[in-house]
């Protein structure tokens, strides 16, 4: 299935703002939610083609918040990236345990999340 909706969720106006240029420069539509339960809502509601979802947020982290779509039926289909500082090999792993598809690192490469996101679909 080709990606064209993405769902960006992150508790930072700059980085919201940054990847939504990034992603409708490539013709991507994007949808933007502020925290892990905004995002879930989004998801239900939305049905994006793709989340591209932060873990550092305050409430529910990406972590908790990717577990949660993850264990949905209604949102268990949608692939999520999990974009985050927390650059550990451990964060890495547990983020990949709880469902999510990629991760990718902050400050992000624009390329190298565009490639991950052709991947997907």
């Amino acid at each position: 299935m080709p990606i064209k909706r993405i769902l960006v969720v992150d508790d930072s106006p700059v980085e919201r703002h940054l990847l939504a240029e990034l992603l409708t420069g490539q013709g991507y539509a994007v949808s933007l939610a502020a925290d892990g339960a905004a995002g879930i809502e989004a998801a239900r509601l939305e049905k994006p083609d793709l989340i591209i979802m932060d873990v550092v947020m305050p409430g529910i982290n990406g972590f908790q918040a990717t577990r949660m779509l993850n264990r949905d039926e209604a949102t268990r289909a949608i692939p999520v990236i999990l974009c985050t500082t927390k650059s550990e090999e451990t964060d890495k792993i547990w983020g990949m345990r709880q469902g999510a598809q990629d991760y990718v690192t902050k400050p992000v490469d624009g390329a190298q999340l565009l490639a991950k996101i052709a991947a997907l679909g």
